[in-house]
This record gives structure tokens, sequence and C-alpha cells, in this order.
């Protein structure tokens, strides 16, 4: 099966996917789109600002993805989610506090202080806790999300593997090698493909031969593409492929068509300054605004007072101590 929501862009040239094709503005009402999810967004939002602020000023050292302009695919996602295990990548910080929460953990982890996720081991790409794993390797999440997905299966848990990969992954061998043994075995993994048209500088027609469509369908896996940021619609649509990976349906891969509007890492945008632009016409944060008016400035500013206050608070602590790394155990 494969379905879409919204235009697809598979069929576009490299500089037309590297700027980001229209993707849908939210609709005049937004049903089902709770305060939570409003908090959820614009907590990613600030959160990753915030990071980007301590890198100017010389807080952090090392490096960071941001994932800014995309945060809305993970906090679809989430609910759907809930309970299962997710493999993230290294612009994995929305997916993390989305699924797991724990903010002050998340950024201690990335400043080396107190309290960090992993004792500042890890840092901003590899992060570990029950039920949720980010690796900085690209591909390689994919075939852990196919070992896990086997136990879970052969456990008779009910829980599915997810992981996000980037159009970029794609010319990596292991996703193929992951794709065909999921697929043979019919594991119950979701491979959600965050398709902001760029591969660090290199727009996506000028690195990827053919579709990543046709790519899941010659494994015989279930194929399916949105191209809203409307949360509601983005549960709507996503949720039965859940359901069948879920029920014994086998793989299936998600593709969203999104945009990246923050650099590769910390500074690195090689793209023009009218494109990046044209991409930021189309974010999600200034329709949802346009359209919630009050309620959404009062969650916004009350989002960005509790993470500048987490900020400050970490910043305070001491550093981390890799002795306090306590032996993970056996994956859950």
């Amino acid at each position: 099966m494969s379905g879409t929501l919204g235009p697809s862009r598979e069929a576009q040239g490299p500089r037309a996917r590297a700027a980001g094709a229209a993707v849908p503005s939210l609709p005049d009402a937004v049903p089902g789109l709770s305060d939570d999810d409003v908090a959820q967004l614009v907590r990613i939002r600030h959160f990753e600002r915030t990071l980007l602020r301590m890198f100017e000023a010389g807080a952090l050292s090392g490096t960071t993805h941001t994932c800014i302009g995309q945060e809305y695919v993970p906090v679809a996602l989430a609910p759907l989610l809930d309970g299962d295990f997710v493999v993230s990548n290294h612009r994995g910080h929305g997916h993390y506090l989305a699924h797991v929460g724990d903010v002050a953990g998340l950024l201690a982890e990335i400043m080396g202080r107190e309290g960090g996720v992993c004792a500042g081991v890890g840092g901003s790409q590899h992060l570990y806790r029950p039920g949720f794993l980010s690796t900085g390797v690209q591909g390689e999440g994919l075939a852990l999300a196919t070992g896990v997905a086997l136990r879970h299966r052969r456990a008779g848990t009910g829980r599915i593997a997810a992981v996000y990969v980037g159009d970029g992954t794609w010319g990596e061998g292991a996703v193929y090698e992951a794709l065909n043994m999921a697929a043979l075995w019919r594991l119950p993994v979701l491979v959600v493909v965050e398709d902001n048209g760029i591969a660090q500088s290199t727009p996506t027609g000028a690195h990827l031969s053919g579709t990543i469509a046709g790519r899941a369908r010659a494994f015989g896996v279930e194929y399916a593409e949105i191209a809203t940021h409307d949360i509601p619609a983005v549960r709507a649509a996503a949720g039965p492929v859940i359901a069948r990976v879920r029920d014994g349906g086998g793989p299936a891969v998600v593709r969203f068509l999104t945009r990246r509007l923050g650099p590769h890492s910390k500074g690195d945008d090689t793209r023009p300054a009218e494109e990046v632009a044209a991409l930021w016409e189309g974010d999600w944060q200034a329709g949802l605004e346009a359209r919630l008016g009050p309620r959404f400035r009062e969650i916004d500013e009350r989002v960005r007072a509790e993470v500048d206050r987490i900020a400050a608070e970490v910043a305070a602590r001491p550093p981390s101590r890799w002795a306090d790394v306590a032996d993970a155990g056996a994956v859950q």
C-alpha cells in the first residue's frame, strides 16, 4: 500500500527540493491540536535556539545539529508511538524532547554538566535511556531498529521500533540490508524519513537516484508520504500505517516533506540567503500564531521562560563525572 497526503516532491529538480517545495499551511481551524502540542512545538524550538546562542557565546564546544523547522514531525508522532522504541539520529534533539521530555537532562548532557542523560559521555548525538537511542552514524539507526524490532516480535511485546532518518541516509548500504531483513521477516519497523531536501550541503536531487518510494517498494515495504505540517492531519495519515506495522503487517516507510530552517550544524549553512528566507515563509510557527493569536503567544512566552530558567540552572551545575555512568543493561 502507499499513500500521499499533500503534493509529491519526487519529480522536482534539485533546486526546488533544496528550497523545500511548498508545504501546505494549517487550515483556518485546528481541531485536535492541544495546548500541550503547541507547548511541545515551541519548547523544541526554544531549546534549539538556546543551543545556537550558547555556541555563539562560547558556552558550548563541539558541534550540534538543530531541527528548527522539523519540530512538528516528532510532536505529531509521539502519541502514536507511546511505549514503543525510538531510534534517533544526529539531528535528534526534537525527537528526544517529543518522545522522552527531560529538557534539563538533555541540556546537561550537551553541556557536560551533572545530571546529563548519559553523564556527558554521549553529548548531542549519542543518547540512551530505556525506549530511546540516538546515533550520529548515518544508516546505523535502521540496522539497530531492525534488531530491536526482532527482539520485540519474538518477545510478543506488541511494541514497534521507529527509526528517524534523513533523505541523505538513503545513500548508506546499511539501510538496504536492514530493509531487506525487516521486510523478509515482516518485522515491526517504522522508518520515518525527514526529507528536508538537502543532505548537509547537497540538494537531494543531486545525490539520490530514483525515488525513496521506489526504493521502499523494491523490498515490498509499504510507503506513505506526508506533505503537511498540520499535526492532526499528520496523525490521521500516519496512524493507520503505524497500526498495520504493529499488527504484523511488516515494516513501513513514512516520508515527510519537511524543511530545515537552520544550518546543517551550528553555523555551516551554504544555501543562498533568499533560499532560506523562502523556507521561513512556509514555517509552521507563523501560520499557527496567526490562527491561535493570544493563545499561542501565552504558551510561547511561558515555554520560553521555562527553557531560559532550565538553561540557567543547568549552566550553574558542576561538570559531569564519567564515573557516574552506570551499566544501561539490555535494550528495553
